[in-house]
């Protein structure tokens, strides 16, 4: 099996162009890769098919027609049965390299690996960071994993979608890292919503709060850029659903139990994500934490009134 790198012409197959998977899909198109997509939605899969690409029928029909094969799947459940299901990518006849960039998790990660690895497939996870602004600029952070060989060949393709990290050839460790980064991610939202909700209510503005925590030692990404645009604009539309920020860190939260590894700052993300999972829905903004911080403070977490001449 060859690990050339593929030339800028190589087909593509991809599975999931919902808003993260169609950005990064719509990057491989103008950079001159044919590209052969699935998904169920009509309305998802139309700008692609405006752009150039073609629409197969099942996941199946995308890996007999390209040799490298990504996904950008919601949860482990739909990847594996996209591998693993009737028409699944276990039945292509052109796939040489399936690349999983959904958050999916370790375990799920192996049984990938294990599945496609009996039908002579090479799997990679690599999961990706930076939002859907990220996907559509090129500037997503890739955490990959899995065999070196296939990571050489497919490495010119993902660089088009972002900043590559290698980080082990043991399948699932792409998958710990995003795990952990968006642990941290989440956190850093809920804490910032804590504190800011305290200001709030001692009577401090909280434009006022970021501008001094943006320049002090409790800066965040949180505080930096999701609160001033999201959250004190009441948008609550950074663009990452509830639901699969809950996702997330339940995933990462069984990974650290499996390893021995207490997470009660953890535990607490998860109760958080949970409630606004239950107050909001699974498809409001993960920022919508903040709303949950203010319902339980009785305060609203907003810039107070220009004082009047």
């Amino acid at each position: 099996m060859s690990t050339d790198k593929p030339p800028a012409s190589e087909p593509i197959g991809f599975i999931g162009v919902g808003r993260m998977g169609g950005a990064m899909a719509l990057r491989l198109l103008r950079a001159g890769h044919p590209l052969t997509v699935f998904d169920p939605s009509d309305e998802a899969v139309r700008p692609l098919l405006a752009a150039g690409a073609s629409r197969a029928n099942s996941p199946a029909a995308v890996a007999s027609a390209a040799e490298i094969v990504l996904a950008s799947l919601p949860t482990p459940q739909v990847v594996l049965h996209v591998i693993n299901g009737p028409n699944g990518i276990r039945e292509g006849t052109a796939i040489r390299y399936f690349v999983d960039l959904s958050t999916s998790g370790p375990a799920a990660a192996i049984a990938i690996e294990r599945a496609l690895r009996e039908r002579g497939i090479q799997a990679l996870d690599a999961p990706v960071s930076g939002g859907i602004a990220g996907a559509a600029a090129g500037t997503l952070s890739i955490m990959a994993s899995g065999p070196r060989p296939a990571f050489d060949h497919v490495e010119s393709v993902l660089a088009r979608l972002g900043k590559l990290f290698f980080v082990g050839e043991a399948p699932g460790l792409g998958q710990t890292l995003k795990l952990a980064n968006n642990l941290m991610s989440q956190a850093a939202i809920a804490i910032t919503a804590e504190a800011l909700a305290m200001g709030v209510k001692a009577g401090l503005d909280p434009r006022v709060m970021l501008e001094v925590i943006n320049v002090s030692s409790g800066r965040n990404t949180a505080s930096e850029h999701k609160f001033p645009k999201h959250v004190l604009t009441r948008g609550f539309d950074f663009g990452f659903a509830t639901g699969l920020a809950y996702k997330d860190v339940r995933l990462c939260l069984e990974e650290a139990a499996a390893l021995g590894v207490p997470m009660r700052v953890g535990e607490a993300v998860r109760e958080m994500l949970a409630q606004t999972q239950d107050n909001f829905g699974p498809d409001s903004d993960c920022t919508a934490i903040a709303r949950t911080v203010e319902e339980q403070a009785g305060c609203e977490i907003a810039p107070r009134p220009a004082p009047r001449n």
